[in-house]
């Protein structure tokens, strides 16, 4: 048992001063060893249940007999581009509007709970499904939003777009820079509907 002797030693002050009596203190030590030895085994136990956690990734098949440039290619029937631009307005076309000649059937809308961008989603989506059942589409096609936000649209307008995605349930999708193609059809619509 281990013990702590505290008594200490005698000082004389001066003739006819009394000594008290001054009594050894004893404290065990005991108690404390047994609680080290608890800690130290509670610190082990849990440092070897907290691993590191890690996400795994299924990345997809490269088959070696396609190039690069077929592997991420997208079919025109299963594309909806959507267009961010300013005062929360968007802008949609179905397909890519490869062709700056050819200018896509551009149509407004906006987040509206009503006739906004979802149900413009749930549509396009019904349309590539029906494709897919029908045959005209493989399995492995699956509907594609490309998302182009403007250098006048808002942070909100892109995590609003990512939120519909979410809801949706659209797995395949990017954000991509708009190009001076897409600004012109915004322009143009704009102008020709008298949105300044």
């Amino acid at each position: 048992m281990a013990e702590l002797d505290t008594s200490g030693g005698g000082h004389k002050k001066g003739p006819g001063v009394k000594k008290g009596k001054k009594l050894s203190t004893r404290i065990d030590l005991t108690p404390m060893v047994d609680l080290g030895f608890l800690l130290i085994t509670f610190f082990m136990f849990t440092t070897t249940l907290a691993k590191p956690k890690t996400m795994e990734i299924n990345m997809p098949y490269k088959d070696p007999n396609m190039k690069e440039e077929e592997q991420n290619k997208i079919k025109e029937s299963v594309a909806l581009t959507v267009l961010l631009s300013k005062n929360h307005k968007l802008y949609y076309y179905e397909g890519m509007a490869t062709d700056p000649t050819k200018p896509p059937d551009l149509h407004g809308t906006t987040f509206a709970a009503k006739d906004g961008i979802r149900d413009e989603i749930i549509k396009k989506k019904k349309e590539v499904d029906a494709m897919k059942a029908s045959g005209a589409l493989g399995p492995k096609d699956a509907m594609t939003v490309l998302i182009k936000p403007d250098t006048t649209s808002t942070y909100s307008d892109l995590v609003n777009m990512l939120d519909e995605m979410n809801i949706n349930d659209i797995r395949v999708y990017a954000i991509i820079d708009i190009t001076d193609v897409d600004q012109n059809f915004i322009h143009e619509t704009e102008v020709a509907n008298g949105i300044k």
